[in-house]
């Protein structure tokens, strides 16, 4: 069970970097939800959850996830991963919009999955955002 949730979220992370939005709804389960510990949001639905892969595409056009470690038990998936990309458009965040600062990002990630018959229930991520927020030149 372990290494078909794995390949789960493996192929979650494969259409995030497609950007390809029905993709990734289809990853979750009717009642998913996605959380951004560093902001902190929890986007709730298909509609919430397709607007994660817009936000982000928007705001770092060549947004890679390198992924670094998995670890998986039972129903549970966490990734040690690095998030990376430039900062070319607007970043979308609930106390406003970040413009465009053309710096690069190159931050740790960690991403905690609960899934529940193959299909994500419950996605935490914790991106560093202090490191982030310093690499765009933002703190």
């Amino acid at each position: 069970m372990s290494q078909d949730n794995e390949k789960a979220v493996r192929a979650a992370y494969q259409v995030a970097e497609e950007q390809d939005v029905a993709g990734w709804v289809a990853a979750f389960t009717e009642d998913g939800t996605f959380t951004d510990m560093s902001i902190p949001l929890t986007y709730r639905g298909p509609e919430e959850l397709g607007k994660t892969v817009e936000v982000y595409a928007k705001a770092f056009p060549d947004m890679h996830r390198e992924l670094e470690r998995f670890y998986a038990t039972d129903n549970m998936v966490i990734v040690q991963l690095r998030l990376q990309g430039t900062h070319l458009g607007p970043l979308e965040l609930p106390p406003g919009t970040v413009p465009p600062t053309g710096k690069r990002m190159d931050a740790p990630c960690c991403d905690v999955f609960e899934l529940v018959d193959g299909k994500i229930k419950r996605f935490d991520c914790y991106p560093s955002g202090t490191v982030i927020a310093a690499q765009l030149g933002l703190a």
